[in-house]
């Protein structure tokens, strides 16, 4: 182990990239210290050692309507069922009219593949959006998941659908609906969402149109640490590919009230797991913790090599299957501080006026 240790630490220090083979050795092998060290290393070559970034941020649920049926999921309705609903639009905007008084600047819009939606009722929103708070406010507009939805369901190209969002004043569509990049588990958990190459391929539109977009991860399910590792060299292709993500985040899954079940992770794996990603993800600078489903223990992934995590004030979908929203902010940033950290907010959007100021 320490001759293995010793061979990835060096290589950091040259450059040279991490293979499949070592991140499998070093997770079933390396102690926490070693781990946590080299992601510390891997870390240093974007950011300083004592510095991180945050966003105040809120996921609006704005259907939970969905014909997905994924097991992991404890949200979505089916079409007809009782309970299920849309968001007006002033119900919308509300939601973001709080998150501004909040202090935040950045919308994510996350609901599922509800067939009664055409694109036009996306466009047409999102339109609205951007004509009422202008740039005081950014928003990340749908999933990859959702916008490849639309685009098979509406009949249209990727290029058409993606063409249309753009036009309609969307920036970006993050790479939600990712989970675990293997075939193998999507047929396991969700047999009617789509394919890892669709997915990559409705990735790759959403950049060729000039929106931005990012990396998602989710754990805890049954997957393999070869599995894990799998959507790890995925992402890393993609991003050597086209350079179009922005950031990584990983999160855990939430098990309560969902079909699949099982016990939920701990935050010693999860940490552990954040420093297999900084290691291995070489070519993106941008690595975030998830407050949302580890709570305070996220501020810990700023010392196993994330530097930028979300403070959220709602996202119905992993509160359904049992995460908790803490409000406190200032206790959170003094978790950060304790531990080191000079957190910094990192706006997306242009301040809005009577904002706070970054910290």
């Amino acid at each position: 182990m320490r001759e293995l240790v010793e061979t990835v630490a060096a290589g950091l220090a040259a450059g040279e990239r991490v293979t499949p083979e070592q991140a499998a050795r070093l997770w079933r092998e390396a102690p926490d210290e070693e781990l946590r060290r080299l992601a510390a290393r891997a870390r240093a070559r974007f950011h300083a050692p004592g510095a991180c970034t945050y966003l105040i941020m809120r996921i609006i649920n704005y259907t939970n309507v969905c014909v997905a049926q994924c097991d992991y999921c404890a949200f979505y309705r089916l079409p007809g069922q009782a309970g299920g609903y849309v968001l007006s639009r002033e119900q919308v905007f509300a939601k973001i009219d709080a998150l501004l008084a909040l202090g935040g600047d950045l919308a994510g819009f996350n609901g599922g593949f509800n067939p009664h939606l055409p694109l036009d009722y996306y466009c047409e929103l999102f339109a609205a959006i951007r004509a009422r708070y202008g740039e005081r406010l950014e928003f990340y507009a749908l999933t990859i998941a959702e916008f490849l939805y639309l685009a098979d369901h509406g009949k249209l190209t990727l290029a058409q659908a993606a063409e249309r969002l753009r036009a309609a004043g969307v920036r970006w569509i993050t790479g939600g609906g990712a989970e675990i990049l293997t075939e193998a588990f999507r047929l396991r958990h969700s047999k009617f969402k789509y394919s890892v190459a669709a997915y990559l391929d409705a990735q790759r539109a959403v950049l060729a149109a000039g929106m931005k977009t990012t990396a998602t991860m989710v754990i805890g399910f049954d997957e393999t640490i070869e599995e894990r590792i799998e959507h790890l060299e995925r992402t890393r292709a993609f991003q050597d590919e086209t350079g179009g993500l922005s950031s990584f985040l990983c999160w855990t899954y939430k098990p309560y009230g969902t079909a699949w079940g099982g016990a939920e992770l701990g935050s010693a794996e999860y940490l552990r797991h954040l420093a297999l990603c900084r290691i291995y993800l070489d070519n993106i600078p941008r690595l975030r913790a998830s407050v949302l489903t580890q709570n305070e223990a996220a501020l810990d992934g700023l010392l196993w090599g994330a530097d930028d995590f979300d403070l959220p004030i709602e996202d119905e979908v992993t509160q359904s299957a049992g995460a908790t929203i803490n409000l406190d902010f200032d206790a959170l940033l003094a978790r950060a501080r304790a531990l080191g950290f000079a957190p910094r907010y990192r706006r997306v959007a242009s301040a809005p006026a009577g904002a706070p100021a970054a910290v």
